[in-house]
């Protein structure tokens, strides 16, 4: 007989699971959040409180809850076949026709783009971790087994493993961790307001943060150095936009010196900044580009790699002498995945998702900036797609003014997410959201930013 039975279900969470990126402290004085049912962008909790989710879980519920074609979709996936693994060749309808449909996207919408295969795994993590192993198994194949090297940006999120972990720019997330590993270099986030210097122009300061990573490149020496990780809009660091012409100027030294760009679209994939990918709305040319969260809209974990040619065909032309690819996961490629991975890009189309978040972007940003921009505790209100953020500014180093609001915010019925490296909240909400529900969820935050002044005042004395 299980000893927890009598239990409530916060108090056997307290003594039973260990939660992902949680104070253990925090949830033994206060409890778990336990929520039970969601249709649209509203959640329920077991109090029977809604909120309006303007975080579409973690970025990544696109379509919004409750979309019973995807329910409808896994569910017949898994009557006809259940599981197959993708190991020594064996393959699966739903998974081949989800990676030529990959593929076909990010070509038609992604110009210049020159991509030829798809691996699949179950996380973003993961598919990081998959880039890192491909760079290395790229030049070693190459006969270039010093060029091993990754820079990342302070601030970015590029997920938790070891490899991932390592690539996050981060430090609450490497804290006892022992990490980052010791190939992984960081250089200046590339976040204007709150690194750019008094008077220097957006454009001077790209230039700054170019020369910054030439001298990176020269002092490590270009032969050492792989590749090159970036969002293209910093989610998790604080919704950062490149600031003007940073990715151009970026590419060009990535160019010169034969060196790898990784386009971690874990986020931004699949409709987020109003394109169906980043790399289209910022014209990247990817090596490898790391997919997840809007792969399925959360439905099914899943991941997706896709690897430029010059890639592939240095492994191909391999081949014959290397042997296996020792590289996969035991749910790579699943076919209950893909199945409702297919059945989602279907909506997306259907309700061209992609285009709502671009017309909604601008009215999500309207709405936060006339109900808060004028708080003399807010700094800065940014987006693209349905993708902003709210940064505070004026309070002492170390003190945390978002999570005091982030916290009225759900007392107020919105979910709004206090972000890990700056003051920031930031807002996501599923691409299926009504310009209605942008306005009260806009209204819901403003009510708690005003309920939050008292503690915020407190912070500034």
């Amino acid at each position: 007989m299980n000893e927890h039975t009598n239990l409530s279900l916060a108090q056997m969470d307290q003594m039973s699971l260990f939660h992902p990126v949680t104070s253990i402290s925090d949830l033994q004085k206060n409890g778990p959040s336990i929520y039970t049912a969601a249709e649209g962008v509203t959640i329920t909790r077991d109090t029977g409180a809604t909120l309006l989710d303007m975080g579409a879980g973690l970025w990544c519920v696109n379509v919004g809850y409750g979309r019973k074609e995807l329910v409808q979709a896994g569910a017949e996936a898994m009557q006809q076949l259940s599981f197959q693994h993708f190991f020594g060749g064996a393959s699966a309808e739903p998974t081949i026709r989800l990676a030529d449909r990959l593929l076909g996207l990010f070509r038609d919408t992604v110009p210049g783009s020159d991509m030829a295969r798809v691996f699949f795994g179950n996380s973003g993590s993961d598919a990081n971790d998959t880039a890192v192993k491909l760079v290395n198994y790229y030049n070693n194949l190459r006969g270039k087994p010093a060029k091993k090297k990754i820079i990342a940006r302070e601030g970015a999120y590029h997920g938790l493993t070891l490899a991932s972990g390592s690539l996050t720019g981060i430090k609450s997330y490497h804290t006892a961790f022992d990490m980052p590993l010791d190939n992984v270099l960081h250089t200046s986030c590339p976040h204007y307001f709150a690194f750019g210097k008094d008077g220097e122009s957006e454009a001077a300061y790209t230039d700054r943060l170019i020369t910054e990573l030439e001298d990176m490149i020269a002092y490590e020496g270009a032969d050492t150095i792989g590749a090159f990780i970036a969002e293209p809009v910093m989610g998790t660091g604080g919704v950062f936009l490149p600031p003007e012409g940073y990715f151009e100027k970026l590419q060009d030294v990535l160019d010169r010196h034969d060196i790898l760009l990784i386009a971690d679209e874990v986020i931004t994939g699949f409709g987020r900044t109003g394109n169906w990918f980043g790399s289209g709305t910022y014209g990247l040319r990817p090596d490898i580009v790391s997919l997840a969260k809007g792969l399925t809209s959360a439905y099914f974990p899943m991941s997706a790699s896709i690897i430029s040619t010059r890639m592939w065909e240095v492994f191909e032309n391999a081949s014959d002498e290397m042997g296996v690819v020792m590289h996969g996961f035991t749910y790579s490629g699943h076919p209950v995945g893909a199945a409702i991975a297919l059945a989602n890009l279907d909506i997306m189309e259907r309700e061209n998702l992609a285009g709502r978040s671009a017309t909604l972007g601008p009215v999500l940003l309207e709405a936060l900036r006339t109900r808060v921009g004028d708080s003399p505790f807010v700094g800065d209100i940014r987006g693209i797609g349905l993708m902003a953020a709210v940064e505070f500014t004026g309070f002492p180093q170390g003190a945390a003014p978002h999570k005091i609001v982030a916290r009225h915010a759900t007392v107020a019925g919105v979910l709004t997410r206090a972000l890990p490296y700056l003051p920031v909240t930031s807002f996501s909400p599923p691409l299926s959201v009504t310009e209605a529900e942008i306005i009260e969820a806009a209204d819901r935050y403003a009510r708690a930013l005003k309920a939050a002044t008292p503690e915020l005042e407190a912070l500034m004395k």
